[in-house]
């Protein structure tokens, strides 16, 4: 497998109106701005920014935000996290972050999914009785550009083109991982094309997904893929902070922004003896460094990955509080995790 890497990645929270410290999308956006230069600046290798469409996120165009942070930044790659690919044209993506990686002297990634949050379907005008179907075909259109300079494809969903050349390319082959939450067929699609893969852990134990990163192993290299290419990621929702009051100070903006989830998606509601298990045992890595690293040292050695996103800070807090986060899980909790990691 391929050496350990350490990045941040964001839905740009604004958080929710009852939450009392709501900001508006021109400032969560410029606040983003300096994460990213900080992470750079901290020596992280990856900064993701996830497409939404509604009102408490401000990253319904990842890549506008991400070509600003291209000109900001030197060495940290820059991508979606993730691009809601199913309810996108893939050529319009190809082109996009092709435009990003030559910005950004070749630091461009996409990691692409279904979609977790339905919107994008009805704004952009795709039948969401097709789910499943639009992501196939657009997964394979957006790899076929990527890897031909000239296409010729057709499908059943999408108007077919005969020997379109798509501008501009890429320095290189854009790197396209696959996001996955729970689903065996989207981690063994993901094992059958031989694409990286990021696990989205926003529920239950981490460590259950352990039969799925075994499945992606697996297959991966049952389709006779190397092992040293292999990249098997992790995004956790997590804030670093010595405040020992952390856990009661990010409880509000946690709870309003589940429970608006929940109220959506028709799950039971949230309580704070959820909230506090999810904090101990569950996907949530809150609190001070000592914790933190020990928890997340636990989950990479558990599901033996070797790339880890730390969603920060998951639900909105104010802006100090999660640069305190970002540099330190820059500084301390990522060295120590590299150190432990090449024991």
């Amino acid at each position: 497998m391929k050496k350990m890497s350490f990045g941040l990645m964001t839905f740009l929270e604004t958080g929710l109106s009852s939450e009392g410290f709501m900001i508006d999308h021109e400032t969560r956006i410029n606040h983003a701005l300096e994460e990213v230069k900080l992470a750079d600046e901290l020596g992280l290798d990856y900064y993701g920014i996830g497409e939404h469409h509604r009102s408490d996120y401000a990253a319904t165009s990842p890549e506008i935000i991400l070509a600003a942070a291209a000109a900001i930044t030197k060495q940290i790659h820059l991508g979606s996290a993730v691009t809601v690919l199913s309810s996108d044209d893939p050529v319009r993506v190809y082109e996009a972050f092709a435009t990003l990686d030559l910005i950004s002297n070749g630091r461009a990634e996409i990691i692409a999914g279904r979609g977790s949050f339905t919107e994008s379907f009805e704004l952009f005008g795709y039948d969401l009785r097709n789910y499943d179907q639009l992501y196939s075909e657009k997964l394979d259109l957006l790899l076929k550009i990527r890897d031909h300079e000239n296409v010729t494809w057709n499908g059943k969903l999408r108007a077919p083109f005969k020997n379109k050349t798509i501008y501009p390319r890429a320095k290189s082959s854009l790197k396209i991982s696959i996001a996955v939450g729970g689903s065996y067929e989207s981690v063994l699609r993901a094992a059958n094309l031989g694409l990286p893969i990021v696990f989205a852990i926003i529920g239950g134990n981490p460590l259950n997904f352990k039969p799925l990163v075994d499945l992606y192993k697996k297959t991966y290299l049952e389709k006779g893929f190397k092992e040293e290419d292999m990249e098997i990621g992790v995004a956790v929702h997590g804030l670093i902070s010595s405040d020992p009051d952390i856990l009661e100070k990010y409880y509000p903006s946690h709870h309003a922004q589940f429970s608006k989830i929940a109220s959506e998606r028709g799950w039971p509601s949230y309580s704070k003896e959820s909230y506090m298990a999810n904090m101990k045992r569950g996907p949530f890595y809150v609190g001070n460094k000592e914790e933190v690293t020990k928890r997340l040292l636990s989950l990479i050695q558990g599901l033996n990955i070797n790339r880890l996103l730390f969603h920060t800070p998951g639900s909105y807090m104010p802006h100090e509080m999660t640069m305190e986060s970002i540099r330190t899980y820059g500084q301390e909790v990522v060295s120590k995790l590299k150190k432990s990691v090449r024991k």
